[in-house]
């Protein structure tokens, strides 16, 4: 190979090699956020989310290191609505549990801003970063920030009179969170295609359902934070009926009427219960049409686990219901959802960026 020829090709090596080390970042900050959603679950699940009434973003990162600094949280813990009015006479022991957990998860949502911000100062200090990529990396930067104040505006709807957070802002950080996961692993995907997969494509008609069904499984998820954050779960635990009925009543008492869609537990619960069976009814068709139609092998496997995985988080759903929330099933229920998410997203990008040659 000439001397020209080097100097032609090892611009595209590099450019290929700086791809990949971002997708490789990405990934991580991804999982980690994957991390934080399970672990923000588990924190509402316990009953962990108001423990801590102060939050200093600057010095907070140091837990209490000593008894008298313990008095001195749990203090001002005793002096808040949850403890008066929910956990009263809760002793040190009981608190150390429930605030260990809630600092385990702000000290991770940290950590994932300082993953994700010293990397991508090197990737511009050292111009890696694609043309048009820089834009998408700010996006995520600024959408991390913005959920970090909203899950501190989460947390402040419950350190007043009613000590429990509000449903509607507990839905809000939980899908912000999962709108920047995904958007993580669509750019990484993005860097890692390899341009065109397959000569003869998916019709244009999989690829919009693909990513129809991949909106709908995020809206699935958004009425699962309805449940959450109305402990709705506690109710009806019976399946597939709900107080012998299939249909419960009740579901239409609040006025003005939308409010039952967000408000009711009856209703809640019962909006849920059919998105997650029409999301699971739609994976069905996506794996039956598109078995013979997917653009790689990588993108053939996903949506065989999207499969697999349907069946498995419907299964967790009935469990957790059946068993009236455990932490347990109900943190794998989580998980769960954001792993049917994730497949669904990648057969969705992969059918997308798969081009007919």
């Amino acid at each position: 190979m000439s001397a020209t020829q080097l100097d032609v090709t090892r611009p595209q090596v590099d450019e290929l090699s700086h791809r990949r080390q971002i997708a490789a970042w990405l990934l991580v900050c991804a999982a980690m956020v994957f991390a934080m959603v399970v672990l923000g679950g588990v924190t509402r699940l316990t009953g962990s989310g108001l423990s801590m009434v102060e939050w200093d973003p600057i010095f907070g990162i140091v837990p209490p290191l000593d008894e008298a600094q313990w008095d001195a949280v749990f203090e001002k813990y005793q002096a808040s609505p949850e403890y008066q009015k929910i956990n009263i006479g809760m002793d040190l022991a009981g608190f150390k549990r429930i605030f260990l957990v809630e600092y385990a998860h702000r000290v991770l949502g940290r950590t994932i801003g300082i993953v994700f911000l010293l990397p991508l100062l090197f990737f511009f200090a050292t111009r890696r970063i694609p043309p048009g990529l820089a834009p998408k990396l700010v996006a995520l930067f600024v959408l991390g920030g913005l959920q970090g104040l909203l899950g501190w505006y989460m947390v402040k709807s419950g350190l007043v009179d009613n000590p429990h957070v509000s449903p509607y802002r507990l839905t809000a950080h939980l899908m912000l969170a999962v709108a920047l996961y995904g958007y993580m692993i669509w750019v990484a995907l993005g860097l890692l295609s390899q341009g065109p997969q397959r000569a003869n494509g998916p019709g244009p008609w999989l690829r919009r359902y693909a990513t129809a069904l991949l909106g709908w499984v995020f809206l699935t998820m958004a009425s699962g934070g309805f449940v959450a954050g109305l402990k709705a779960g506690l109710a009806y635990n019976t399946f597939p009926l709900m107080e012998g009925r299939w249909i419960p009543s009740g579901i239409w008492d609040l006025q003005p009427g939308y409010r039952n869609l967000f408000e009711n537990v009856a209703t809640v619960q019962f909006d849920h219960r059919v998105a997650a069976i029409t999301a699971f009814v739609g994976i069905l068709v996506l794996w039956l049409m598109g078995s013979g139609r997917m653009p790689s092998r990588g993108a053939r496997y996903a949506l065989h686990g999207l499969a697999l995985m349907g069946v498995v988080q419907v299964g967790l759903g009935i469990a957790t219901l059946l068993h009236r929330v455990p932490v347990p099933l109900a943190a794998a229920h989580q998980a769960g959802a954001l792993v049917v998410f994730t497949l669904t997203l990648v057969v969705s990008q992969r059918l997308r960026s798969a081009q007919a040659v």
